[in-house]
């Protein structure tokens, strides 16, 4: 088969049509249903159905896919491994991680990082779903949830506690809660239930809920948000109290933490990568970066 129409065909099925697939490529459409019909004809059976709204893998499209997939994945595998060297590092590095953890303890340290690995073009892609490793959607993760993945490395980072804060704002209009019954009284800001792979966090996020109360009848939010860094700022702005994690009050917040002696839980953080990525050196000195930031910031 011709590689550069095995490319192509890749494309489209991972697109569902010759318009995105040629927006991808940064080919035409006409040039990209070209080459996937002359693919077709060279092996003499269709790859896809096409219908008005987009293109279906017939069984044989399936197959090809399947296998094409598998060997582009290899192949990225490949390069990354000769790419990378024991004393330079170099090549892409993909950093999947939440949106809050991402934003707001990531992203500030990660100009220290670029500069010490220059040669190391890094992306940090802010999602709260669990991105495919396996599947190279991204080369390692930092993540809130032990992986399910048998194929994975995953190391302990750090244990998140989560404190309660509320504005000035707030309190001169509401008063402080002494306990945590006393919460009854006060406007509550929560995680939603959109939070992607996270949800299984929930419980654990959401304990303010629960605090001095039956479990069987929680409170009643007054707002809820997808987005831990959506709640800082609403209770930043005096909408409620919320429960935030210690790395996200900096110094200069004016936020005030209100019962300290309720306990909260604590919530696991991992760095992850696939078996494939090992010995990569990337891995390695971003592995290493992570953990002597995480030390230094006790």
């Amino acid at each position: 088969m011709d590689w550069d129409k095995l490319r192509i065909f890749h494309a489209v099925a991972e697109a569902g049509s010759f318009t995105h697939a040629g927006e991808t490529l940064n080919l035409s459409q006409s040039a990209i249903s070209r080459q996937v019909s002359s693919l077709e004809q060279s092996l003499k059976l269709p790859l896809f159905h096409r219908h008005a709204r987009g293109l279906i893998l017939t069984e044989q499209g399936e197959d090809l896919y399947r296998t094409a997939h598998d060997v582009f994945h290899q192949l990225a595998m490949t390069e990354a491994r000769l790419t990378d060297s024991k004393e330079s590092p170099r090549g892409p590095l993909n950093i999947n991680t939440t949106i809050g953890f991402g934003s707001v303890w990531l992203t500030p340290r990660i100009k220290e990082f670029m500069d010490l690995y220059p040669d190391i073009d890094v992306t940090i892609i802010l999602v709260y779903d669990d991105l495919d490793l396996s599947m190279r959607e991204a080369d390692v993760a930092i993540r809130l949830t032990a992986p399910r993945q048998p194929d994975l490395i995953q190391r302990h980072l750090m244990s998140l506690k989560y404190n309660v804060y509320a504005s000035p704002d707030y309190i001169k209009e509401h008063g402080t809660p002494l306990t945590p019954q006393d919460l009854d009284h006060h406007k509550i800001v929560t995680f939603g239930e959109e939070v992607g792979d996270q949800t299984d966090l929930l419980p654990a996020l959401n304990f303010l809920m629960e605090a001095g109360r039956n479990k069987s009848e929680p409170r009643l939010p007054a707002l809820k948000v997808n987005n831990i860094y959506g709640i800082y700022r609403a209770v930043l702005s005096g909408v409620g109290i919320g429960a935030l994690p210690d790395y996200f009050i900096e110094d200069t917040s004016s936020l005030v933490r209100i019962l300290p002696e309720m306990p909260s839980p604590d919530t696991d953080v991992y760095f992850v990568y696939p078996e494939e990525l090992r010995q990569s050196a990337r891995i390695s000195v971003f592995r290493d970066f992570l953990v002597r930031n995480i030390i230094e910031s006790r």
